[in-house]
């Protein structure tokens, strides 16, 4: 009954605004590779050395009430993720309502950013995301840009949209910047 009671409430807790985006081509069913334009949000981020990662946490104090507003802010999805060989960087989108201003944070290295309207290509999969299915899925989502004659901008991020509690139907997604399509305003 407890195991029964913990599903249903990792599947019904999962009711969190949802950063919008405009489909604009889709380019495997199977893969669910697709070309989006996101518009402008506005988002807090922490960079740290990969050897003291405590990003989360952080982030989460932010939105806690940790901030110079001492204002609780609800949690969104998706959480962006990316590193090089030395650091990992994690950003949480604010709700539309911080769109044009947000609490300045109380910790040292985060930074509040209106991330520009653009173009992205993302290749979408499931279950718990590991180094080998993201590079996997990287690789899939870099055949397909070739394949359709894109450039990037910038290195591609993980989106993680699911609690670590949630066990079914996870979702996470490679996102990447390219430049903007021929015919598109």
């Amino acid at each position: 009954m407890l195991v029964y009671s913990l599903l249903l409430l990792s599947i019904f807790i999962q009711k969190y605004e949802t950063q919008p985006y405009e489909v604009l081509q889709e380019f495997d069913q199977t893969d669910q590779i697709e070309l989006r334009f996101y518009p402008a949000a506005m988002m807090v981020a922490i960079e740290s050395p990969k050897a003291r990662n405590g990003n989360f946490n952080a982030l989460f104090r932010y939105i806690s009430g940790n901030n110079e507003a001492q204002e609780k802010i609800a949690m969104t999805t998706p959480v962006y993720m990316s590193s090089t060989a030395q650091t990992q960087r994690m950003a949480f989108v604010l709700p539309q309502k911080y769109m044009h201003t947000a609490p300045l944070p109380k910790d040292e290295g985060m930074e509040l950013k209106k991330t520009s309207p653009g173009y992205f290509m993302a290749i979408r999969f499931g279950g718990y995301s590991s180094a080998e299915k993201v590079a996997f899925y990287t690789q899939k989502l870099r055949s397909t840009l070739a394949s359709e004659g894109y450039k990037t901008k910038g290195a591609p991020a993980l989106l993680s949209y699911d609690a670590p509690y949630k066990f079914y139907n996870r979702r996470n997604e490679i996102l990447v910047e390219v430049e903007r399509p021929n015919g598109q305003d």
